[in-house]
């Protein structure tokens, strides 16, 4: 950039500090510097909190206001032009406005503690079809962000982290393809007495790393109706690669439906739930279940629904040690899928730093009939409303976890639905007029192997919310290295909803996990 431009660019929007403009006090000639840090930042979000929330958009210049889709992924940054490339491991590349990505963001470079915003140029892109008949204002502004680094080797450059769209990103561990996303944060989610919000990132600033630096630190700017928000992104490359995060809110009106740490993925077809199956292949999901690890240290697993309707799903917890949307399946077998590569999408593990207080894990499943929609969101509710200028403060790290189990007992393998057999009971039930269903759940890993030698030392402890369980049955099963346990359920009515617990138990010591199950009698 050259120094008229940059003198440009601070000076159209020097003006806009309080409505998100670029951090300027360090671009003064003249004045006294102080290193850039997440302060300047929260400092920010507390002065744009003051004032009303401006949802107004700027028009975009005509060639890029009607771009589709097709004409605006034509639109590629040259990886020649990528920022940070001065001996680290990290390249910044950034996405150009249009399509549905109109609202302008504000991207910074922080070097020795002095933040500068980096330009609008369109020479950064090869524009593809796209025609430009005058060159486009420097503070135009950018879509959103990536990063690149030399994930799965080290001669080359993969793609890390994206920000793109409201506060949506995402990021990749070893030999992992993109699937679900993470956000910033959600607000009214359930959509209660109105529509869901969505805050949005509306300026970043990215560390210049030194060449010795493993991990890259990225602050963002969090704006929206009900409040604002300081944030900052650690992101550490590797197997698992993590996200620190660390953030202040500040609410602008008593924040009762907040969601943190949110996570959005999809769930289409699972062994468990075959209501969309005219498909050669046998499982289509970006996740397949919900884990948590409860305060309590109880470790749950949620399977994952396309349910014919909305369902919210609600576990109350305080202090949780984790919980996050997982693919826990890794085997191509179970999708068959060349293109789209479901085996190889993480799963996306939130750890809190510090205690979190009573609330929830909150899980929203929303019906999709095709593969192409996010239906699923997980996130904390905390149970306590957080009021109207008083900031909140906590911290996080999210993991691009991959097939491993994140705890040392048995962990759910498969989950399967069918009706039971004819048997004695299944028919004792029938006459009664109930509606019975047999429920199979394997589980593998931990201490199971020992135990299938002799799976009666093991106990199935299962409950259920409603209706009755008469059957409870354990076997071994070879080919998970474990145990099946069935269960059998009997409702009273159609339409009569359950839910279900059940674990594995050997001399009073839990030996898997917790299998939670929702099921409503048809």
């Amino acid at each position: 950039m050259t120094e008229l431009n940059r003198r440009n660019l601070v000076q159209a929007l020097a003006g806009a500090a309080l409505l998100g403009g670029p951090y300027t006090a360090q671009a003064q000639e003249g004045r006294p510097t102080t290193p850039f840090g997440f302060a300047d930042v929260e400092r920010r979000a507390r002065d744009l909190a003051k004032v009303a929330y401006d949802p107004r958009i700027p028009a975009l210049p005509a060639p890029i206001a009607k771009l589709d889709y097709d004409a605006w992924r034509d639109i590629r940054f040259k990886p020649e032009k990528a920022f940070l490339g001065e001996g680290s491991p990290f390249r910044l590349q950034l996405f150009h406005l249009g399509f549905l990505y109109t609202r302008p963001v504000t991207v910074n470079l922080v070097r020795g503690g002095v933040a500068t915003p980096i330009a609008y140029q369109s020479s950064l892109y090869d524009m593809g079809r796209t025609k430009l008949d005058k060159a486009l204002p420097v503070d135009l502004g950018f879509a959103g962000l990536r990063i690149h680094a030399p994930l799965n080797k080290p001669n080359l450059l993969d793609e890390l982290i994206v920000f793109l769209g409201a506060s949506y990103y995402r990021f990749l561990g070893r030999d992992q393809l993109y699937g679900l996303s993470a956000r910033g944060l959600a607000v009214n989610v359930e959509g209660k007495g109105g529509p869901e919000e969505f805050p949005v990132f509306r300026e970043f600033w990215v560390g210049v790393p030194e060449k010795t630096d493993a991990a890259l630190v990225i602050h963002a700017l969090l704006d929206g109706p009900s409040l604002t928000g300081a944030y900052q992104f650690t992101v550490m490359p590797g197997d698992e690669t993590s996200v620190a995060v660390r953030t202040t809110l500040i609410p602008r009106v008593d924040l009762a439906t907040v969601g943190l740490a949110p996570l959005t993925s999809m769930f289409f077809i699972g062994e468990n739930d075959r209501r969309h199956a005219d498909d050669y292949r046998p499982e289509l999901h970006d996740s397949d279940g919900l884990q948590m690890a409860a305060g309590s240290g109880e470790w749950l697993w949620r399977p994952l629904h396309d349910p014919r309707e909305r369902r919210i799903s609600s576990f109350a917890d305080r202090d949780p040690k984790g919980f996050g949307l997982m693919q826990r399946d890794r085997r191509f077998e179970s999708y068959q899928d060349l293109e789209a590569s479901y085996d190889r999408r993480p799963g996306y593990f939130v750890e809190p730093d510090g205690a979190w207080g009573e609330g929830a894990v909150m899980l929203m499943e929303l019906p999709t009939d095709t593969e192409t929609n996010d239906n699923v969101v997980a996130c904390w509710r905390p149970a306590s409303t957080y009021p109207a200028g008083t900031p909140v403060s906590l911290s996080y790290r999210v993991r691009a976890v991959g097939g491993a189990a994140l705890h040392p007992g048995g962990h759910v393998v498969n989950t399967f639905s069918v009706a039971p057999v004819a048997s004695g009971t299944a028919k004792a039930e029938e006459a009664k007029g109930g509606l019975t269903r047999r429920f199979l759940v394997d589980f593998a890993g931990g201490d199971l192997d020992y135990f299938r030698a002799d799976p009666s030392r093991v106990e199935v402890v299962a409950t259920t919310s409603s209706g009755r369980i008469t059957a409870t049955s354990v076997a071994p099963n070879p080919h998970v290295r474990g145990l099946r346990a069935a269960l059998d359920v009997t409702l009273e009515a159609p339409g009569q909803s359950t839910d279900l617990r059940l674990f594995l138990r050997a001399s009073g010591r839990a030996l898997s996990e917790t299998w939670v199950y929702p099921w409503t009698a048809s």
